[in-house]
């Protein structure tokens, strides 16, 4: 372990960076990386920092406790620090659509995407021999009005066994539960086929060509209980015209969908977003 990054946020206040730069020079460390705002509106200061330690004078521990007696106390932080040799587990949920799936297992096998992925839950079949491909553990879990319940169990029970610290909803087709939810606030990853707010229902491209939209777009986001309306990771749009089919805009759709969620995977793993009042923060 030689570098560690800190995210924090309080009310705004003098003195803040300089307390934590300070604290961090006089443990050993040496700072690559800072970024800071302040939302005027709700007098609320955001920081996120980077520093190198030496692995053989650093102490990861007592460097938490001491920041938070001596720091983090003082400011009433809401703070959390992460260490560079730790890959997070990221599960996969799909369905039958392919696209994001084979994006985001081609980036994982190139080394774009520094996680861990420990297995693909689906409701359907059909994408077993992707994950096969992949030499990654797939389970099939049906979801039915019946078996939601049984289903979200055995979820649950999954991601519990392996560990996983954030879900990514690969076009994953089904609602997912309150509980999932709430086990993993601002940690499922959703990808929406649209430019929020966009066009409603399970046909968004027909419905988009039937109005002559100008641009299409796609959204990742976290998922909250209200649908589609969680904190917005990244966004993407591109030109359209009358002279597009209705197959042009779904191709053009999913190639936004796969660079908007990839993007917002990246952005996660980085440690660059922040959630504030449904809202995120993204760091450079």
């Amino acid at each position: 372990m030689g570098k560690i990054t800190i995210l924090i946020h309080c009310k705004d206040t003098s003195g803040i960076i300089a307390a934590v730069t300070n604290f961090i020079h006089k443990n050993g460390g040496n700072i690559v990386y800072i970024d800071q705002h302040v939302d005027r509106q709700n007098e609320t200061f955001f920081m996120r920092s980077e520093s190198e330690f030496d692995p053989k004078n650093f102490q990861l521990e007592l460097f938490k406790n001491e920041f938070e007696r001596i720091i983090a106390e003082k400011y009433e932080m809401e703070w959390q620090l992460y260490t560079d040799d730790y890959k997070p587990k990221m599960a996969l949920f799909v369905s039958k659509y392919d696209h994001c799936l084979y994006d985001i297992l081609g980036r994982y096998n190139a080394g774009e995407l520094r996680v861990e992925i420990p297995f693909i839950i689906s409701n359907h079949p059909d994408l077993k021999h992707i994950a096969d491909s992949f030499n990654i553990p797939f389970y099939h879990i049906p979801v039915t009005k019946d078996s939601k319940e049984i289903a979200e169990k055995e979820q649950l029970a999954l991601l519990k066994k392996f560990g996983v610290d954030f879900i990514v909803l690969a076009r994953y087709m089904q609602i997912v539960s309150e509980k999932l939810i709430q086990k993993y606030q601002n940690k499922i990853i959703n990808i929406h086929h649209s430019f929020l707010p966009a066009f409603v229902g399970a046909k968004p491209y027909h419905s988009a060509y039937k109005r002559g939209v100008k641009i299409i777009g796609a959204t990742s986001h976290y998922v909250t209980e209200e649908l589609d309306a969680g904190p917005i990771i990244e966004q993407d749009v591109a030109r359209v015209t009358h002279a597009h089919s209705i197959e042009d805009l779904v191709m053009k759709g999913r190639d936004l969908e796969k660079i908007v969620l990839a993007r917002g995977i990246k952005l996660h793993i980085d440690r660059k977003t922040m959630v504030f009042n449904n809202k995120t923060i993204i760091f450079s």
